[in-house]
């Protein structure tokens, strides 16, 4: 919501949820149309660790071949799953098991959070929590 920025990620933090970052000047995150505009996955970190090599990164697969492609690379903070399969996200914990952490992101909610924590996924972003709310009917009257 425009201008509610902060107030959103103080919410999800006092939720008890953790933030990927407070705005672009804290974490880098690669998501497929950087990856698209560099090229490569690998020249796209590289440029992000060039430009900003003491900030965290985060990169965003969609598929278990990408996955494969960033577990190769140094610097990588986190890998992001995004839209996979629940056969996919286990996958993807196996094969990044002691490398790095995965988050599973995208078409995620209430009814299936519980299946894909069961996967082992380290981190689960779920945008719903901020995108899709409701607005609530308040007043504040004096006198």
């Amino acid at each position: 919501l425009p201008g509610l920025r902060l107030a959103q990620k103080d919410a999800v933090k006092y939720g008890g949820g953790v933030n990927h970052r407070m705005g672009l000047y804290d974490c880098v995150m690669l998501k497929e149309n950087h990856i698209a505009a560099a090229g490569s996955i690998k020249h796209a970190v590289q440029t992000a660790v060039n430009q900003y090599p003491e900030l965290p990164l985060i990169v965003e697969v969609e598929n278990l071949e990408q996955l494969q492609q960033v577990l190769k690379l140094d610097h990588i903070t986190r890998v992001l799953c995004d839209n996979f399969s629940i056969n996919d996200l286990s996958s993807a914990v196996k094969l990044a098991k002691g490398k790095l952490p995965i988050e599973a992101s995208g078409n995620i909610d209430e009814n299936n959070i519980s299946d894909v924590a069961d996967t082992g996924v380290d981190y689960i972003s779920i945008g719903s929590i901020t995108k899709n709310i409701n607005a609530i009917d308040l007043s504040l009257r004096f006198g």
